[in-house]
């Protein structure tokens, strides 16, 4: 059973946003959830997602009951009130000109060893097309040298909403769907050698495109 105001438990400054995100959500884009007692109630884990928009990020993360971590270009942090506001809520600058960013990647690791959650999107950057793209090598390292339970998650409507290139269109209605956390087991194949990462990712982004759409209710 999941607590009414999970906010509570949170810092303030990320409990207030993830409050009005959700808000928000409610409000512009009709927003719903299911499978959120997918989510772990303690211990590391990852929530792994389609990416299609400027807005996943927000989205997910105001529906996970737990407060964690996700990634934003390095760029951002310009020494302003965003970058206060990116250090505040526990943001993870990444430098994408370089490649594999390990700093990044170690904070991250870090992050999951204390027991703290994290937010990441398999595919790197947003598909411009809405479709599902192959995934990078990234959440399957941190996955595997975790151990961590991987929660995968499938965003629809967000790329109507506001998709690469796309107007803001309020009012879409926008679904999160939370699938059965993928364990060590189910990711991690140490028999593969050097392509582990690989193939752990790539179990990770097929458990997120096997997940539907809910189906309206009836009433």
């Amino acid at each position: 059973m999941s607590l009414p105001f999970p906010q509570v438990g949170m810092d303030f400054v990320y409990g207030f946003f993830h409050f009005g995100m959700g808000v928000l959500c409610d409000i512009h884009f009709n927003a719903e959830v299911s499978g959120v007692e997918n989510i772990p109630r303690q211990g590391g884990f990852i929530v792994a997602g389609n990416h299609v928009s400027l807005l996943d990020p927000p989205i997910v993360g105001s529906f996970v009951p737990r407060q964690i971590c996700a990634f934003a270009r390095k760029t951002l942090w310009k020494g302003s009130f965003v970058s206060w506001w990116l250090d505040t809520v526990g943001v993870i600058p990444v430098d994408r000109d370089a490649g594999s960013d390990v700093t990044a990647i170690r904070r991250v690791i870090r992050v999951l060893q204390a027991d703290k959650g994290v937010i990441v999107f398999p595919e790197g950057t947003r598909s411009a097309t809405g479709r599902l793209q192959r995934p990078k090598s990234g959440v399957g390292l941190m996955a595997c040298r975790t151990g961590v339970p991987v929660v995968p998650a499938r965003i629809f409507g967000s790329y109507e909403a506001f998709g690469r290139d796309r107007p803001l269109r309020l009012g879409t209605p926008i679904a999160v769907v939370f699938g059965q956390p993928l364990l060590p087991g189910d990711y991690d194949d140490r028999t593969t050698g050097k392509e582990r990462y690989e193939h752990a990712s790539e179990r990770v982004m097929a458990a997120i495109g096997a997940l539907e759409r809910p189906r309206p209710k009836v009433i």
